[in-house]
């Protein structure tokens, strides 16, 4: 229900408009004049408003004394094209014209309440961001994290692209996002394609567009998210997993900034900067042509590598503390911190899936609860990523590591993929690849017989 200021002079017209706006709450002032006193004391959702001359001077005088994004819409009964001008210039939101169906006021009046929500939350997200997109609140406790903070602040503002490497879960797409709302093009469009996520037969289209009838089933034409970025960021994660054609159309983006959709001729400029991630090792694809390597030179102009969490045990406890109160704030329970051990074991724990598992973990253990704090029952973590307790000794060979950890969760899963991803915290992509990289087989797999 909205509070609606009804300014009606006549008293069919007030009846006809309170019949519309049944279900709303109403109130009606006979002239300008009164609804003047009347805001004074109280607050509005939506004016309707008789005028009869002088349309764009009259809402000016109205808006300037109602909070922002309040509707005004004008009746009147002129038709005239410039008097609905002179009203919209003036402020008002919708022009209805006399005579008017109750029905017709009823719509107007409900689609500027919808419009009104949805520009209070335009503002709203736009206060979050600027918060949640702030290079201080971003936990770099660590020497290493602290060296990558200090380099995106100096790179943010810049207009060259960034590629940001690291595993899975490491924050990449937060710190893209971090580097656009503190670059020129804040006020832009802040787009995020994943590549992996997106099958090869649509990823193009969902890329660069289509025109109508590409193909089977592109029943009208559609922007692509690089057309809708224009001004903008791009932030293209796992930019690896671009086929060979994908990669050459977004390398004539980056040199030439302009494209084509798909299915048509008509060339598109766009203004966008590129920020890409991937946890590919970019320079051996670049050796065995998987990636082309002048593409890669275009992408790897500033490059910035996050370390993963078992490199940063220093962060640890600062995010896990962040994350237990956002989730709390989330499911609107209270939690006294977390409870003795949980520290500890977080510290010995590999963090195969990064700050995502550690997120993940915490939000379960938030859901499970039911102490007024953090206990180990509630903790679930994969049993054989743990730090030696006794001996902490340095990480061996990361590939040798990675193998390690594949291996045994294979081995704890039955060999089943999809259970082994899981537990890792990776995509089922992400494991292929990782089964593929290290040559493991298993008789039971049918790739394998």
């Amino acid at each position: 229900m909205a509070k609606v200021l009804l300014v009606e002079y006549d008293r069919t017209w007030q009846e006809i408009a309170r019949q519309g706006l049944n279900g709303h709450k109403t109130e009606c002032c006979p002239a300008l004049s009164d609804a003047y006193k009347r805001l004074e004391n109280d607050a509005f959702d939506v004016i309707v408003v008789s005028i009869e001359t002088n349309y764009g001077d009259n809402v000016r005088n109205l808006k300037s004394k109602l909070p922002p994004h309040t509707p005004v819409l004008v009746a009147s009964e002129q038709t005239r094209t410039e008097d609905v001008v002179e009203a919209v210039k003036g402020g008002a939101f919708d022009f209805i014209v006399k005579p008017y169906t109750s029905t017709r006021m009823r719509l107007a009046v409900e689609q500027a309440i919808e419009n009104r929500a949805l520009r209070n939350e335009i503002d709203y997200l736009r206060r979050t961001q600027d918060t949640t997109y702030d290079f201080d609140r971003v936990i770099a406790v660590s020497p290493a994290m602290a060296r990558v903070i200090s380099t995106l602040k100096r790179i943010a503002d810049s207009e060259a692209t960034i590629l940001i490497t690291g595993e899975t879960g490491t924050g990449k797409s937060m710190l893209s996002g971090t580097v656009h709302f503190n670059s020129r093009r804040r006020g832009k469009p802040f787009v995020k394609i994943n590549c992996a996520n997106i099958p090869e037969t649509l990823l193009e289209s969902e890329l660069f567009g289509h025109e109508r009838g590409a193909f089977t089933g592109a029943a009208k034409t559609r922007t692509g998210r690089l057309e809708q970025a224009s001004g903008g960021s791009v932030f293209l994660d796992e930019i690896g997993e671009l086929t060979p054609a994908l990669q050459a159309k977004l390398l004539r983006v980056l040199e030439e900034k302009c494209f084509e959709r798909l299915g048509g001729n008509q060339t598109i400029r766009t203004d966008i900067r590129i920020i890409a991630a991937t946890h590919k090792n970019l320079e051996a694809n670049v050796e065995t042509g998987a990636f082309r390597e002048d593409l890669y030179y275009r992408i790897n102009v500033l490059r910035v590598h996050l370390p993963p969490l078992r490199e940063r045990s220093e962060c640890i406890e600062p995010i896990a503390n962040h994350l237990l109160e956002k989730n709390c704030r989330e499911v609107k329970k209270d939690f006294n911190g977390f409870g003795p051990g949980i520290m500890d074991l977080f510290k010995r724990h590999l963090w195969p899936g990064n700050v995502r598992e550690l997120a993940n973990t915490i939000e379960r253990a938030v859901l499970l609860e039911e102490s007024n704090r953090i206990t180990l029952q509630s903790i679930s973590l994969s049993g054989f990523s743990h730090r030696a307790e006794t001996s902490p000794k340095p990480l061996k060979d990361l590939e040798t590591s990675e193998k390690d950890l594949l291996l045994k969760a294979l081995e704890l899963t039955d060999w089943v993929q999809k259970d082994a991803a899981t537990r890792l915290g990776v995509t089922a992509r992400k494991l292929n690849y990782m089964i593929k990289k290290h040559g493991i087989t298993h008789s039971r797999w049918r790739r394998n017989k």
